[in-house]
């Protein structure tokens, strides 16, 4: 339980030499929600930066299986001090070192966070994980790489990735938090050579003033991958026109259980999709499991990767597979003729309205674009008569333009792109969206309000 600095990669590779299974858990969560992670991965050992010291003790008193407990930069009663109970081991390396693996927890936008765990493969340190051996041939990292993240290293792609760069001995450059024009200097600053962002990042970034944007040197950036939520097609567009073809596009979760990707000239050819798969084969299933045609919005299932188990949660691996083997996380897409992979949404998101499938994302990639939103989410609302309406919570990029006027001006301007049907029948502002530190947007707890306030207005009746 570490903020981003630099012994997180110690404890890290620690781990990963002596084949142990680690969890790295968020230090947004409440003391409760944490506590719950480091007891339900069996952990034995908490090290926990001073910083986040009064969490760490609220934590570490709601696990009793906890035999050692370190506080990496400070003193704390109940911890020892890490510098002090690592100087006494000696610096060389033990003679034999096997793989370990980390075990994250997924984000828990749809409910309880939930351990992934592989198989542990015993094999000796130095064969690298599945990601470290395809960074390299896919994106060109090497000793020479630099790479920035961008990201809390909590999260799987800022920590797999920057562990990928330096079993390869690339040197990584880890920002505290994401700032949008930081961001930009660090590449000019650090000679930056690969990075990666979220689509919300690229966002921020595009709205930046132009005099900002122009203003640092990005002429070492070769590669910038983007992942963990669709792109929309305007914005990547925007991006690639301003950074070159550099950007690279992945689909994949931390179950690893498929992996698809797309490089800037192949998706201009296909714009929208997240590429083809190179870990597992997609398929598109209805509800009864029969794989649709091209073109058809399903759930994305595939066969032939990898397998994975939620730790403690054998009802949710189950309803992750079906009869024939195949996973699925639960997203929603379709392949072209040529079997590129297309994203439609959440299974969860979906909106259905009067008996249409309306997909929330079509309209937030609208919404977003609008010089006056910072961010957006589109959900359903309950309605008497369509089942769900559909319904845009807007945080404003000025907070005192926010109101009745601006919100007839979103609905007018989604109506000029989309289907009306598609459409908010209303917008409502709000200071601040809950949201991960990853920039994922928990629309569950937004659904949850709204359900609150229906039920209750329904009891007033």
């Amino acid at each position: 339980m570490m903020t981003n600095e630099p012994g997180y990669f110690e404890v890290a590779w620690a781990a990963q030499r002596c084949g142990l299974f680690y969890t790295p858990v968020n230090w947004h969560l409440t003391a409760a929600e944490a506590a719950y992670i480091v007891r339900d991965c069996g952990a034995s050992v908490l090290i926990a930066s001073a910083a986040l010291g009064d969490l760490a003790e609220q934590v570490a008193a709601e696990a009793p299986a906890l035999h050692t407990r370190l506080m990496v930069g400070g003193d704390r009663a109940g911890f020892e001090d890490y510098a002090r109970a690592v100087a006494e081991y000696s610096t060389q390396p033990p003679a034999e070192q096997v793989e370990g693996h980390y075990m994250f927890y997924s984000s828990g936008t749809t409910g309880r966070p939930k351990g992934i765990t592989v198989a542990l493969t015993g094999e000796p340190f130095g064969t690298g994980l599945t990601l470290d051996n395809m960074m390299p041939s896919l994106y060109g990292f090497g000793c020479e790489s630099v790479y920035l993240c961008t990201g809390p290293l909590y999260h799987a792609a800022p920590l797999g990735w920057s562990l990928g760069t330096q079993r390869g001995g690339g040197t990584v450059v880890v920002m505290e938090r994401f700032d949008a024009a930081t961001a930009l200097e660090s590449v000019q600053l650090y000679g930056v050579t690969h990075a990666q962002f979220v689509p919300a990042m690229f966002v921020r970034m595009l709205k930046l003033p132009e005099r900002t944007r122009r203003a640092f040197d990005l002429s070492t950036l070769v590669v910038a991958v983007h992942a963990a939520a669709p792109c929309p097609i305007a914005v990547k567009e925007a991006m690639i026109e301003w950074w070159g073809p550099i950007l690279h596009e992945y689909y994949a979760g931390s179950e690893s259980n498929a992996f698809s990707a797309i490089d800037s000239p192949t998706w201009l050819e296909h714009k929208g999709s997240v590429g083809k798969t190179l870990i597992g084969v997609a398929h598109i299933l209805d509800e009864l499991g029969n794989e649709l045609p091209s073109g058809e919005v399903g759930t994305v299932w595939f066969s032939g990767g990898p397998r994975f188990e939620y730790h403690n949660d054998p009802a949710k691996t189950a309803a992750a597979y079906d009869a024939r083997g195949r996973s699925t996380l639960g997203d929603m897409g379709w392949l072209d003729e040529e079997g590129f992979l297309y994203l439609a949404d959440r299974r969860t998101d979906l909106i259905i309205s009067g008996g249409v499938n309306i997909y929330p994302k079509e309209i937030e990639d609208v919404l977003v674009l609008h010089p006056a939103v910072a961010d957006v989410a589109v959900i359903g609302i309950p309605d008497e008569e369509m089942g769900r309406q559909v319904r845009a919570v807007i945080e404003a990029q000025e907070a005192n333009s926010a109101g009745p006027e601006l919100a007839a001006e979103l609905i007018e301007y989604c109506r000029s792109r989309l289907a009306h049907f598609k459409c908010p029948r209303a917008v409502d502002f709000v200071a601040e969206l809950p949201r991960l530190p990853s920039g994922k947007i928990l629309k569950r707890v937004i659904r949850e309000r709204y359900d609150r306030a229906h039920a209750a207005e329904s009891r007033s009746l």
